[in-house]
């Protein structure tokens, strides 16, 4: 089983920045794709950003150019930067993992780490 442990969340006023990262328990190389997902109170949680073995990223169009995804993978580690933040950012964050292979398909995530915007 993976496990995936997020870390970096807070409180941070708006404009601020925090960096988010996600060590997972083995090889992250082995996922086609890893990423960042929220969920605000009361909303459903919602795709962030994802990077893909390869490196490509994708971002949500409220995040982009603000937040940069990125990893490590002699680390084990994804990261999200997050700067300009604003109070809409608000949420909990977690972590994915996703590896596809002949009669396989495994969806992982973390516990969640929360950030709050507020001043």
């Amino acid at each position: 089983q993976v496990q995936l442990v997020e870390s970096g969340g807070g409180l941070v006023q708006p404009g601020g920045s925090l960096r988010l990262s996600c060590a997972a328990s083995r090889n992250i190389f082995s996922f086609n794709v890893m990423g960042w997902y929220r969920q605000a109170p009361g909303k459903q949680r919602e795709l962030v950003a994802t990077i893909a073995s390869g490196g490509s990223t994708n971002y949500v169009d409220s995040v982009k150019g603000r937040f940069t995804i990125s990893r490590d993978n002699a680390k084990n580690t994804v990261y999200l930067q997050m700067n300009s933040l604003n109070p809409e950012d608000t949420a909990a964050y977690y972590c994915n993992a996703v590896e596809v292979g002949i009669n396989r398909f495994n969806n992982y995530w973390g516990q969640g780490t929360q950030v709050t915007v507020s001043s």
